[in-house]
């Protein structure tokens, strides 16, 4: 490639903080990168390091509080550090375009999908109304979405999580810029859609011939995606070169740091479980035969049902990782579990004592025992309270603690999730992203839990980060006893942190049991579906994986709620036609494993044969590949 084509270039980028006192503090410190036509760079190091405000140079812009220190950011040409609001206009949208991390925030949900995604061209005028129509349903066809030709006439709340990623992208793409900004697009999605995602963002930048920045922390996903990588930490280059040469031959420390923090594939033998010294003769919480669902019918039951027959022990001291995608309705059975949402069906137990299914009729002392932790410390944080009064809130409720010894239990906690006692003067915009989930925890257990049911709460953290608060809970778990409901995507982080893992799909328990079994064949087609579909550290696996016959089963299709029958039906690669769409399946019991119960019409010898055959895929797929390239 020549210099011609270069579509973005910074030369020594310099950003910098403005400090309360007028002086400034380097954020960016003298970056040089390019990225070319048709090529897809990605920019990687934990939070904190520079990557999005890097990335979002490239658009002439810069984060509140933050100044242009010197050096260029050209596109196309031109400096556009040097231009103001009006030179800018006629770049954004048109010359490069940004895709968030969060569709579902980027959407507005009272507007039609299609009139979002001509939105920009029109407005710019380089597109009439037709035209962008027309350019619309060519990248809903090219990004493989269901219903191509009608889905742009639906609202944003009647596509699924990782269609409105997908869609996203359309809106980005259908003024035909010359760059993509994409940062962190698939963080918040689970293993089967991003897989799905990836592969169509791959796809149509190369059929577009566009070029890309892709900012993430996720180094198996930069992996599939991207032809070069820049390494960063606080804000400077550390090492950078093509894909294979940096996924396969690191040279700085910091670079070989990240990918050891990289999660293994999940596998038996990944965990630590919990050695029992907490354990009590009646479990810290139990659903026992567990409905639930959402809506009022005229015979009292949900309009719509999520939860039917769920059970699932959870010991004291031991963790239980509730896994499956989107809408399989874990969330939903961590709700129930708090009391937010009342079951219609089944009950909950805690202590070997029944629950009141409504959080509104639950004792003060019944409430303080169940803590719930929420995916986005951003959010659960109040803005305008110190870190001190936000831990001091649940002490004063659940405790009565005041003056000095709720100030000194405040220093105990932060202490607990290894943070300064300082900290507690700071509001939560001066913490990092780390840092306010660790808040987020210490608030948790400052009413002092039996059980703390943590939704999500590493998936929007860089591997390091999410590694540390990960080895923060398991510490947290040994020293006092808590046990927790672990609610994932991210099978490998469950895999190294549960003792026992539930695999939910469309509300109904597919799979259950330790760890170790669960994660071992006999597997249940779907759970053999998630573990193949996280990516692994290597070149080309996206597409090895994107042509297996769990994937062409499975993948592209979303989960969907049954009354009859297996739900996993229209998406199992080994279903069997007039009894798995019409009878609901049996728990199999593993007869090697101790509580290993699989639903499934399948006998546990032929999930086993369809494991062997599965893997016996997977070697000649490797065997091929490393052929070629011996050859």
């Amino acid at each position: 490639m020549s210099d011609d084509d270069i579509v973005f270039e910074t030369k020594d980028l310099r950003i910098h903080a403005m400090r309360d006192d007028g002086s400034e503090l380097p954020i960016v410190k003298g970056v040089d990168i390019q990225v070319k036509r048709g090529q897809v760079v990605a920019l990687i190091g934990e939070s904190g390091s520079g990557k999005t405000t890097i990335s979002l140079s490239s658009l002439g812009y810069c984060k509140p509080g933050l100044v242009w220190g010197g050096g260029e950011a050209n596109l196309l040409g031109h400096d556009v550090t040097k231009m103001d609001t009006e030179e800018l206009r006629p770049f954004r949208g048109e010359k490069v375009a940004y895709l968030a991390q969060s569709a579902a925030a980027t959407f507005n949900p009272s507007i039609r999908i299609n009139e979002q995604v001509t939105e920009a061209p029109v407005l710019h005028g380089t597109k009439t109304q037709e035209e962008a129509n027309k350019r619309a349903n060519e990248l809903y066809h090219a990004l493989e979405l269901p219903n191509p030709d009608s889905i742009g006439d639906r609202y944003p709340h009647q596509v699924s999580g990782g269609q409105l990623q997908r869609l996203m992208a359309a809106m980005a793409l259908c003024g035909d810029p010359d760059l993509l900004v994409l940062d962190e697009p698939t963080t918040a999605l689970d293993v089967t859609t991003q897989i799905e995602v990836l592969k169509a963002f791959k796809k149509v930048i190369k059929e577009e011939g566009a070029a890309a920045i892709y900012v993430t922390h996720d180094l198996a996903v930069v992996a599939q995606i991207a032809d070069y990588i820049v390494v960063l930490y606080s804000g400077e280059i550390k090492e950078k070169g093509p894909v294979d040469v940096i996924v396969n031959n690191p040279q700085h420390p910091y670079t070989q740091r990240l990918m050891a923090a990289v999660r293994p594939t999940p596998s038996a033998g990944m965990g630590d479980g919990a050695d029992g010294s907490h354990r009590r003769e009646a479990p810290a919480l139990e659903a026992r035969a567990v409905d639930a669902g959402y809506g009022k019918g005229s015979d009292g039951k949900p309009l719509v049902q999520i939860l039917r027959d769920v059970n699932v022990t959870i010991e004291r001291g031991h963790t239980v990782g509730v896994i499956g995608e989107s809408g399989c309705g874990k969330s939903t059975l961590a709700r129930v579990m708090a009391g937010l949402l009342p079951p219609f069906g089944g009950q909950i137990n805690l202590d070997g004592g029944e629950l009141p299914g409504a959080l509104t009729s639950r004792k003060r002392s019944e409430l303080q025992k169940i803590q719930f932790v929420y995916q986005m410390a951003d959010t659960a944080l109040n803005p305008r309270q110190r870190i001190g009064d936000i831990l001091g809130r649940p002490l004063e409720f659940y405790h009565n603690l005041r003056g000095e010894k709720k100030r000194e239990r405040v220093q105990q906690l932060l202490e607990l999730v290894e943070l300064p006692k300082e900290f507690a003067a700071r509001f939560p915009h001066e913490l990092s992203g780390g840092q306010k989930q660790r808040v987020n925890l210490a608030r948790s257990m400052a009413a002092e839990p039996e059980v703390m049911l943590c939704d999500e709460v590493t998936s929007a953290l860089d591997s390091i980060v999410g590694a540390n608060v990960i080895k923060l809970l398991k510490g947290l778990r040994k020293e006092t006893g808590v046990s927790f409901v672990f609610i994932s995507h991210d099978l490998s982080t469950v895999a190294s942190f549960a003792d026992e893992i539930v695999v939910l799909y469309a509300g109904r328990v597919a799979e259950k049991g330790p760890v170790d079994q669960v994660l071992a064949p006999p597997f249940h087609p779907y759970t053999r579906l998630l573990i193949s579909s996280v990516p692994e550290m290597r070149v080309g696996w996206l597409e090895e994986t994107m042509g297996s016959r769990e994937a062409l089963a499975g993948i592209s299709r979303g989960v969907t709620i049954t009354k009859v029958g297996c739900p996993f039906f229209d998406r199992c690669p080994v279903a069997i036609d007039g009894t798995c769409d019409k009878i609901d399946p049996p728990k199999r019991a593993d007869p090697h494993g101790h509580g290993h119960v699989i639903e499934c019409h399948r006998e546990i010898d032929e999930l086993m044969a369809e494991t062997a055959y599965a893997q016996a895929q997977i070697d000649a797929a490797d065997a091929a590949a490393n052929a070629g390239g011996e050859a």
